[in-house]
């Protein structure tokens, strides 16, 4: 099939994370600009589904194992292309299939070689769009995300307070993807102390023990300063939260994505992640704050449960105060 308007119904896959998903979102606009009679499904794992399901671009939802084997697409976006949405697409009876190509041996080499062939940065987001093969124009649209009417009212609650608000999203999957957190109770302290700014944590129900630890490690004067929703707020109020904050201090996380969708300022910490890898925020403002020159860097394309070098030296010579410094610059009353 070659012709764009006989297309008349599309399944794209991305099976998980939260910020992969996120940033598969450009795409799905884009399409839906560029096929307008076609009906886009989108088939992701249950607990992600929220991230697509009110996005005006997809008509539905599936997970893979609410998806009829047979069940006929025109056109199948395979933007997982791992054995799992493989075997998944080779189950439907799907007229044409195309696929995002990972470049892996391009992280093999910077990671285990420390050998960079990429000329210049490249977003996934951009290599996302590749994959509808001219299908659709260079994708430009911003990541987009639909908290409902009832998110968006649990954040105007939470948020209901004098100055600007700061959510620190300390959270990471993996250990070398985490800023330690007595730095980020520093950072908060010094934040609190130099701006009016009130402090939101963020993240999922296992970072709500973490949070706790980093609330106990702050002065009592900044504490007053910060409420933790960690672990109290689903996936879509953290959407919404993020949507209405002013400045976003992050790891390199899913969060920081949802954040980026809403045009916030951020803050990003890289430790093990690097640029070259494609993940940077797309279409907001950000500040990158990493160590630069390690040789040890990266040390792993997705993260690591520990330094291999035992020094964490990509996290650890991050200063708190330097952080803190760009974000009182950003809150403080007189830079309004």
């Amino acid at each position: 099939m070659t012709n764009p308007g006989a297309i008349r119904t599309i399944l794209v896959v991305r099976l998980s994370a939260i910020g992969d998903i996120v940033l598969t979102t450009p795409v799905l606009t884009e399409l839906h600009r560029a096929l307008p009679q076609a009906r886009i499904d989108f088939c992701t794992k249950a607990p992600f589904a929220p991230l697509v399901a009110s996005n005006p671009a997809v008509a539905s939802v599936v997970t893979p194992e609410s998806i009829t084997p047979g069940t006929a697409y025109d056109l199948v976006v395979d933007l997982q292309n791992n054995h799992r949405s493989r075997a998944l697409v080779q189950k439907l009876d799907a007229r044409m299939v195309r696929r995002y190509h990972k470049r892996n041996w391009k992280k093999v080499l910077l990671v285990h070689f420390k050998i960079n062939v990429s000329e210049s940065y490249q977003s996934v987001v951009e290599r996302y769009g590749e994959a509808l093969g001219g299908l659709a124009p260079k994708v430009t649209a911003p990541c987009s995300l639909y908290p409902s009417p009832e998110d968006h009212a649990f954040a105007t609650e939470a948020l209901c307070v004098d100055g600007p608000v700061l959510a620190v999203c300390f959270g990471a999957t993996h250990f070398t993807k985490r800023y330690p957190f007595e730095r980020f109770a520093r950072i908060i302290e010094l934040v609190t102390a130099a701006t009016p700014a009130r402090v939101l944590l963020l993240g999922g129900k296992e970072d709500e023990p973490e949070a706790a630890k980093l609330m106990e490690m702050l002065p009592g004067t900044a504490r007053s300063r910060v409420q933790s929703l960690a672990g109290k707020a689903s996936l879509m109020q953290s959407a919404a939260l993020l949507s209405g904050v002013d400045a976003v201090l992050t790891n390199d996380t899913g969060l920081m994505h949802i954040a980026s969708a809403f045009g916030r300022k951020l803050f990003v910490i890289f430790g093990s992640s690097v640029r070259e890898f494609g993940f940077m925020p797309w279409g907001a403002e950000y500040e990158l704050f990493e160590t630069e020159g390690l040789r040890c860097r990266p040390c792993s394309h997705i993260g690591r449960g520990s330094c291999p070098k035992g020094h964490f030296r990509c996290m650890m010579e991050i200063a708190p105060e330097r952080i803190a410094s760009r974000i009182i610059e950003t809150l403080k009353p007189s830079s309004k």
